[in-house]
């Protein structure tokens, strides 16, 4: 067996090298690195330590040529490059190449090979956009409703909707969810993102070993023929209840290993209210069922990380308001954190975070006045988390027969999920639900998807529902599919379109009902 990969110098991509080369029957794998420095010596490492087993090829992954080598004469795939939080708000265009153009780059290259490789395709479910307390849980198929100036969402829904049109003989879509990995603290400690997390979104954790072992089992399976129903589907990676949480649980977690607190070091008021990405997978059990991969708990994985960084233990003999004045005060202000927004005057991100500067500006600024849901303030919170207790009015609604498998498909559910989106079908369905057919959205812009990127993916019209402009607002007018998920933490009198100038900062705009 020989394997392609992007993405191995990353956490997920380390783990899932490490794991797939403890197969005997990988021959080799062929893995893609950038021209960075520090990938000098990583490359030395692997080829110590794998020698004739692993093969190096240098470039970026948005390089067509560089994807040709990768990918000729392999027999599987798996794309996990990704440019992420914080580096992607820091840099667009980094996000754009790898997120968007790398994956457009892997599947040309895919599809130019005869016979075509299978192919693993590493998304992420910051595509749901924000989720409540209120309705915590969603599976695929759910609408796709990137939060605004999320640059990585908006890239990597991009990404995805390449691979899902492309048309290819044997793909996976994988939906990543938030990833605990051993250098965690360390990297979450550099810039304002972690006050992008509201306190009680809802988080579920997968660790980076376990997502190594999810793609080792798939080649291993796939390998001896056990699991045909895998392929030409998508997926949420997720860990089940053992890795449900909430922003908060993260940060009291997280910051235990220090011997802090968020009470120690934060007010509650300078975390977002909305405008984050975060869900727990009512679906999460498929992979479960065909790969048995979930194994670490998230609580057990933090303190395994305060066990290999020794050095976060001499947080306990540092005083918390010293903390906060050298570390997390510096976080704050940072100009990628929505208080500094505030301070800035930046009303555009501050209206996606809060809803309002007013709104922002009366938060509660004591613990003692916020409703945490992990403390039992919206019911019981291990009940909460039970998936076996889902109900149908628990989860949104997708427009069609769910009963049917995708083969089972036909032009009545095409025009009822339409329909549903505020939309029609165009022209007549071809003979695969993998095959591209014509579609209309509520504001009359005709365009090409397959029925499995619409019904099963979640995708709409890549005309106003991908941002830039972030229109959900007007699109819920229209569309009750996306309403129902945008109104999950929006209000129906919002009217706000967002979007960014040529120099990327924020703008906001109001929009007129015709």
């Amino acid at each position: 067996m020989k394997v392609a990969m992007t993405g191995t110098s990353g956490n997920m991509g380390r783990e899932v090298l490490k794991q797939v080369l403890e197969l005997d029957e990988v021959e080799l794998v062929k893995i893609l690195l950038t021209n960075k420095r520090k990938n000098n010596r990583l490359s030395r490492r692997l080829k110590k330590q794998y020698g004739a087993r692993i093969q190096i090829l240098r470039g970026t992954v948005a390089d067509k040529d560089v994807c040709r080598a990768l990918v000729k004469d392999v027999e599987y795939v798996v794309h996990m490059a990704a440019v992420i939080p914080p580096a992607s708000d820091a840099s667009p265009e980094a996000s754009r190449e790898c997120n968007l153009l790398g994956a457009m780059a892997i599947v040309d290259a895919i599809k130019e090979r005869k016979p075509q490789p299978k192919y693993i395709h590493i998304s992420t479910m910051a595509l749901y956009g924000n989720r409540s307390i209120a309705r915590p849980f969603g599976r695929v198929g759910d609408p796709l409703t990137v939060s605004p100036f999320d640059y990585y969402a908006m890239h990597k829904l991009r990404g995805e909707r390449y691979v899902l049109d492309a048309e290819l003989d044997c793909f996976a879509v994988l939906r990543q969810t938030a990833m605990l990995h051993l250098n965690m603290m360390a990297d979450n400690i550099k810039d304002g993102l972690m006050f992008h997390t509201t306190l009680n979104a809802p988080l579920e954790w997968v660790s980076s070993r376990d997502s190594g072992y999810l793609i080792k089992r798939i080649l291993q399976r796939d390998g001896n023929g056990e699991v045909p129903q895998f392929w030409n589907n998508i997926y949420n990676i997720g860990a089940g209840k053992k890795g449900m949480d909430t922003g908060y649980d993260t940060f009291k977690d997280g910051f235990a290993i220090i011997g802090g607190s968020p009470e120690k070091f934060f007010k509650p008021h300078w975390f977002a209210t909305r405008n984050f990405h975060g869900i727990w997978f009512a679906d999460g059990g498929e992979l479960e069922d065909m790969f048995a991969f979930q194994r670490d708990d998230v609580s057990e994985y933090w303190k395994e990380i305060g066990k290999m960084h020794k050095i976060y233990a001499l947080g306990r003999l540092v005083p918390a308001k010293l903390m906060y004045l050298f570390l997390f005060r510096r976080l704050r202000f940072h100009r990628n954190s929505p208080d500094r927004w505030l301070r800035d005057g930046d009303i555009p991100r501050v209206t996606a975070t809060f809803g309002s500067v007013e709104q922002a500006n009366a938060l509660p600024q004591k613990w003692s006045e916020v409703k945490l849901a992990s403390k039992g303030d919206f019911g019981d919170y291990d009940q909460m988390r039970d998936v076996s207790r889902i109900t149908k009015d628990d989860l949104f609604c997708h427009g069609y027969d769910e009963g049917k498998s995708i083969l089972e498909w036909n032009m009545d559910d095409y025009r009822q999920a339409a329909a549903f989106r505020g939309g029609e079908v165009v022209s007549q369905a071809a003979d695969s639900p993998y095959k591209k057919i014509t579609w209309r959205c509520a504001d009359g812009h005709e365009f090409e998807a397959t029925p499995f990127a619409v019904l099963r993916g979640g995708h709409w019209c890549d005309k106003c529902c991908y941002p830039t402009p972030w229109s959900f607002d007007k699109i819920s007018k229209t569309n009750p599919y996306v309403a129902q998920a945008w109104y999950d933490s929006h209000t129906k009198n919002e009217d706000i379109i967002y979007d960014l100038d040529s120099s990327g900062n924020s703008l906001m705009s109001k929009f007129t009902e015709e």
